[in-house]
């Protein structure tokens, strides 16, 4: 007798899973003010297209973004942190809010040292005394 539910038809995709969405273990958000940009193309690839925003809640593997204004954004983005030196953050869109807030997920995991380095440049009053490490 098969172990399986009934209803259910085994098949080998239905044992796949991907590490970041299915085992990653969740990292909480953390409150910072940083200005950021959002980048991307329009058009296919023929447009590069910027828009200002703020980084709300961040931690390693996602973040909340709020805009200034509703604007069709695309699945896949970039996200720049000018003032701590971060480029180009590969991000995928994971959900809209009707209040101009956006979640994010990231491609990659950030590291510590560029976590820090956010906060450092937050203007949030709970980073208010973090400095920033040169040596590490």
């Amino acid at each position: 007798m098969s172990s399986a539910a009934p209803g259910i038809i085994r098949h080998f995709l239905n044992r796949e899973e991907s590490f970041m969405y299915d085992r990653e273990a969740s990292y909480p958000l953390e409150d910072t003010r940083n200005e950021a940009r959002i980048e991307f193309t329009e058009k296919g690839m023929q447009h590069l297209s910027s828009r200002r925003c703020e980084i709300i809640k961040i931690s390693k593997s996602s973040a909340l973004i709020g805009i200034l204004t509703q604007f069709q954004l695309p699945e896949n983005f970039y996200l720049d942190i000018p003032s701590a030196r971060i480029p180009l953050i590969g991000c995928l869109l994971k959900r809209v809010h009707s209040n101009n807030i956006i979640e994010a997920r990231f491609l990659r995991l950030l590291s510590d040292r560029d976590l820090n380095r956010i906060f450092v440049y937050s203007t949030h009053p709970n980073h208010r005394n973090r400095t920033l490490d040169i040596y590490r």
